[in-house]
């Protein structure tokens, strides 16, 4: 017997939690200066309770072929990536905002 999801009642092959999750977060991208003039790409706004945010910066990093880290619920890529990172986000299901 298949597993079902607590938040929906479907059975785990059927449920659409996570892509409504994605539907309905803005993510927020931009663009931020480290020392030594460094850039940095960070990616904010992802829910934690619904998608895996460690998941997710591993997809970006190898999309990418940056090196990065996910913090306090953040995603940060080295390097300016935002046309890339969009581009996969809404290939994923994401609504994104650049700034």
């Amino acid at each position: 017997m298949s597993e079902i999801c607590p938040i929906c009642g479907l059975p785990k092959e059927l449920c659409m939690c996570e892509e409504i999750a994605r539907e309905q977060q803005s993510v927020r991208i931009s663009i931020d200066s480290r020392r030594y003039g460094k850039t940095v790409t960070v990616i904010d706004g992802i829910d934690g309770n619904d998608i895996d945010i460690a998941d997710l910066a591993k997809t970006l990093k190898s999309r990418c072929a940056a090196g990065g880290t996910c913090k306090d619920g953040r995603i940060e890529l080295q390097g300016d990536h935002k046309k890339k990172v969009k581009a996969v986000l809404e290939e994923m299901g994401f609504r994104t905002e650049v700034r």
